[in-house]
């Protein structure tokens, strides 16, 4: 089976191959790394294969679906948990096996979210240029004890579930809210409605995953019903957060602090090196003037066990699909049928 991996960072040629070879050496992969994003303009180079493998910011609209179809691609796995950038009206028609890898290490971006929250809050990033430039000044480092403070985890599955506990541990006083709430978050904190929560919360942390009812949910009304000061975290998805919005709440003052780990339009910034070029993201780049604003490279993913996880289960769903067998992690069969 030739599978072709777009988005691919020396990182994961390390772990895929490592995968490949501590337990599916015996098994007929052949893998080709792509450095470029899936877009309609790089679909022929999944020319030959079987399947692809893709990313959070490959793009598989109906368009590009079609063009691979037409190619005999047969199969998508994605190595991520969320689905939103694929057309999965468009993959069930075209017959397409599309499978994911549902959760990796949700520890990782949990400990991802606490280490934005930290940072801010300590000003650690801040004080780092200080010391290297010789200035110990305490000035403008003034933090709070986040011991009794209360934190809101919008989203209860798995990372939200491994959030809340951390911050338990710390001693806060934990609110999620879910649309289905996981019955284990009733041992660590209380299920609220989220205005409940905005309006509670010190700490406000996205979990969710972006579906339509999802998008936007921080916006300009939701960023009003927030207790005033508030710090928002988002590792979960971008468009879950109106940038718009968010820095207008910033230079109100109603948004004390802003940390995202991902960001709307974020496809053309993340994962490469810009450090030479101008930045002409307006909203981005007017995001970052702002010194009680943190923002990382979708890194809460960027773990060794998590890279591992996610090598390692896109393996087993494409061995799924090579042998005939059932799929946990399937979202389509290939035979035109959702799970």
């Amino acid at each position: 089976m030739k599978v072709t991996l777009y988005s691919a960072q020396p990182y994961d040629e390390r772990f895929f191959e490592e995968a490949r070879l501590e337990g599916f050496a015996e098994e007929p992969f052949e893998l080709i790394y792509q450095k470029v994003t899936l877009t309609h303009q790089t679909t022929a180079l999944a020319e030959g294969s079987d399947a692809v493998c893709v990313f959070v910011n490959d793009v598989l609209d109906e368009r590009v679906l079609e063009a691979l179809a037409g190619m005999g691609v047969k199969a998508i796995v994605l190595r991520c948990a969320g689905f939103n950038n694929i057309d999965l009206a468009a993959a069930e028609r075209l017959g397409f096996f599309v499978a994911r890898v549902p959760a990796y290490s949700p520890e990782a971006v949990a400990e991802h979210a606490l280490a934005l929250a930290m940072t801010l809050n300590r000003h650690t990033h801040r004080a780092f240029n200080r010391v290297r430039e010789g200035n110990f000044a305490l000035d403008g480092l003034l933090g709070v004890t986040l011991q009794g403070k209360t934190v809101g985890i919008v989203g209860t599955g798995r990372i939200g579930l491994a959030t809340a506990r951390i911050f338990k541990g710390l001693g806060c006083r934990v609110l999620g809210s879910d649309p289905f709430p996981a019955e284990d978050f009733k041992a660590i904190g209380e299920i609220v409605e989220v205005d409940t929560l905005l309006a509670q919360s010190d700490i406000v942390s996205l979990h969710c995953p972006l579906t339509q009812a999802t998008h936007h949910l921080i916006n300009e009304a939701s960023l009003e019903r927030m207790k005033p000061g508030a710090m928002l975290i988002n590792t979960s998805r971008g468009a879950l957060i109106d940038t718009c919005a968010v820095i207008e709440a910033l230079k109100s003052r109603q948004l004390g602090a802003l940390a995202i780990d991902v960001y709307e339009q974020e496809s053309g910034l993340f994962f490469k090196d810009r450090s030479s070029e101008i930045i002409d993201d307006d909203v981005f780049s007017r995001l970052m003037t702002f010194p009680n604003v943190l923002v990382t490279g979708h890194q809460g993913f960027f773990t060794v066990e998590a890279l591992r996880e996610i090598a390692q289960v896109t393996f087993n769903n494409l061995l799924c699909l090579a042998r005939g067998a059932h799929c946990d992690n399937a979202l389509m069969r290939g035979d035109g049928a959702s799970r």
